[in-house]
């Protein structure tokens, strides 16, 4: 699967070309997501409205939580430099805090006035609060009013912060966002051995260390155990939005605008049910925007995107946040998902064996279950095990070096040595090294192959198609020596046959080349914008062969 950018504007003719590219080769070279946000101990919040723009075309007025003026915000990871906090997103801004801090919230209530009251609630920590007006939940902020929560014994991992005044209209608007807990105490196991080793083989290709974690002195580790160490991090909120109910408070808004706080009828009424979403967002985007750069510039109030990447046997981190009304079953296409936690609670075994910390026994999911104010932090793991062919394309007849590279089995059948941390199968199943997807580029099975590939120059979708079976943008070349031409119903071939055919706009040969895995809702409506197809809860997991550099600065 190869790079290609896709347009916004979807006409019903391309619908077809269009699921193509998602299923197989939706690639964008500056979209790689990572876990965004602002750090300290020391925030300053206001609530305010703004509009969402949406894949159909539509601009839906909303409410989120963000960052005060005059309030400065450092931003994480650390080589994000290109990043804003407004006065409104959805989700609201990301608190990045460590494990035994002291941590402060400041809220500013700059809604419409009849919106009423607003607040935050922070389950799973102890809040102090400080002025403010008194609420059904939790101290609250009055129109132009503001609130302080201090935050204190909070175990480390993801967290969800909402509005605890009526939940029902202003979390629906937009009114939540996410915390994460970075671990105080570094666990042995994830500063040598394997741990430490991905990390270096990420230096030797020039990339950089875009883990939280590592910010806080821990080297890549979700929790204080030597079973939670990871190697890349991401974050998705799952959210929906029914567009009746934020068209009726925005008329409601224009009708008291003016009034007085507390006056009769300076206040909104909208009804929250019968409910019926009709946009399902990660991360406060739908499918194709949400495949788009964190902080790009189109999406003033939607930062952050939904784009994972990741290199062969690297442990990816996902946290996952239910933001929304409705529990999504969402599945994470190419293997299994580890669950390691809920709401910061480790899932323990009730023992552990000689030599080791308390493991882990938290369930292996083939879909996730994104239910609402619960948070989950799993491990996603690809090697390209159980393939049955060499997914790197190695020949040993080619002229090209990097087609004759060794595999030298660790103790797990993995090529990991410190010879192969500058090779681009790093991570390698040595099982299948040097075997084709078959020795006839145009053969079957019985050629001897595990696969019938198809003929490139017969079974193609023009620029869309993408369907070579290897890692790296020159991989099948290197693969069958070669290439094939079809010219007037008939075909040319310098060697012997390619897949796929290179030199086409979506297959550029020098481009990112990996395998797409389509993530997305299980429940069919939801990967609809406003019911068109493709759209809401979907996106792609890259897995992008070592040569590939993951720039997640942006």
């Amino acid at each position: 699967m190869r790079e290609t950018k896709m347009n916004k504007t979807i006409s019903m003719s391309k619908l077809l070309a269009v699921v193509m590219l998602a299923l197989a080769s939706l690639f964008t070279a500056t979209a790689h997501a990572s876990a965004p946000g602002i750090t300290g101990t020391s925030f300053s919040l206001t609530a305010q409205s703004a509009y969402l723009t949406q894949p159909d075309g539509q601009a839906i007025y909303s409410w989120g939580y963000g960052c005060s003026a005059g309030f400065m915000p450092t931003f994480a990871p650390a080589t994000i430099t290109t990043g804003f906090c407004n006065a409104m997103q959805v989700p609201g801004p990301t608190l990045i805090v460590t494990e035994g801090s002291t941590v402060t919230v400041t809220l500013t209530n700059n809604l419409p006035t009849s919106a009423g009251n607003t607040s935050i609630l922070f389950p799973g920590f102890h809040v102090a609060t400080s002025g403010g007006v008194t609420g059904l939940m939790t101290q609250e902020a009055a129109p132009g009013g503001s609130v302080m929560y201090t935050l204190t014994g909070f175990s480390p991992g993801t967290h969800a912060y909402y509005s605890g005044t009526q939940g029902d209209l202003q979390v629906e608007m937009g009114l939540y966002g996410a915390i994460i807990v970075l671990p105080a105490t570094i666990p042995s196991a994830c500063t040598s051995g394997l741990a430490a080793a991905n990390v270096a083989v990420e230096g030797n290709w020039g990339e950089s260390d875009f883990r939280l974690a590592n910010a806080s002195g821990a080297v890549g580790a979700a929790y204080d155990n030597n079973h939670a160490c990871y190697d890349r991090e991401y974050i998705f909120q799952f959210s929906e939005m029914d567009p009746r109910i934020h068209t009726q408070a925005l008329a409601q808004v224009r009708a008291t605008a003016g009034c007085a706080a507390g006056a009769t009828g300076c206040s909104l009424n909208v009804a929250t049910e019968p409910y019926h979403p009709g946009y399902f967002m990660i991360n406060g985007r739908s499918m194709p925007d949400d495949m788009d750069p964190n902080y790009a510039f189109q999406y003033p109030h939607q930062p952050y995107n939904g784009n994972p990447h990741m290199h062969p046997g690297e442990q990816v981190l996902i946290r996952v946040i239910g933001q929304g009304r409705w529990q999504h079953p969402f599945h994470e296409h190419g293997n299994h998902v580890r669950i390691l936690a809920r709401d910061g609670n480790l899932i323990l075994s009730p023992a552990a064996t000689a030599g080791e910390t308390t493991p882990l026994a938290g369930p292996l999911l083939f879909t996730t279950t994104t239910t609402p104010g619960l948070a989950f932090d799993g491990i996603f793991y690809w090697t390209g095990k159980g393939l049955n062919w060499d997914a790197y394309g190695h020949n040993p007849t080619s002229s090209d070096p990097n087609a004759k590279l060794t595999c030298t089995p660790d103790a797990n059948g993995y090529n990991t040595g410190v010879a192969a941390q500058t090779q681009i199968n790093y991570y390698e199943w040595c099982q299948d090294h040097n075997k084709p997807v078959q020795v006839a580029p145009f053969g079957d099975v019985a050629s001897g192959g595990p696969a019938t590939l198809p003929d490139a120059n017969i079974l193609t979708n023009g620029a869309w198609y993408s369907g070579s079976p290897y890692l790296g943008p020159d991989a099948t070349t290197r693969a069958v020596g070669g290439t094939c031409t079809g010219v007037n119903n008939t075909t040319s071939c310098t060697t012997s046959g390619s897949t796929p055919p290179s030199g086409t706009i979506a297959n550029s040969p020098s481009s990112e080349a990996g395998f797409a895995f389509m993530w997305h809702s299980h429940n069919e409506r939801e990967i609809t914008t406003n019911n068109i197809f493709p759209g809401g809860m979907l996106m792609m997991m890259l897995v992008d062969s070592r040569e590939f550099v993951i720039d997640e600065s942006m």
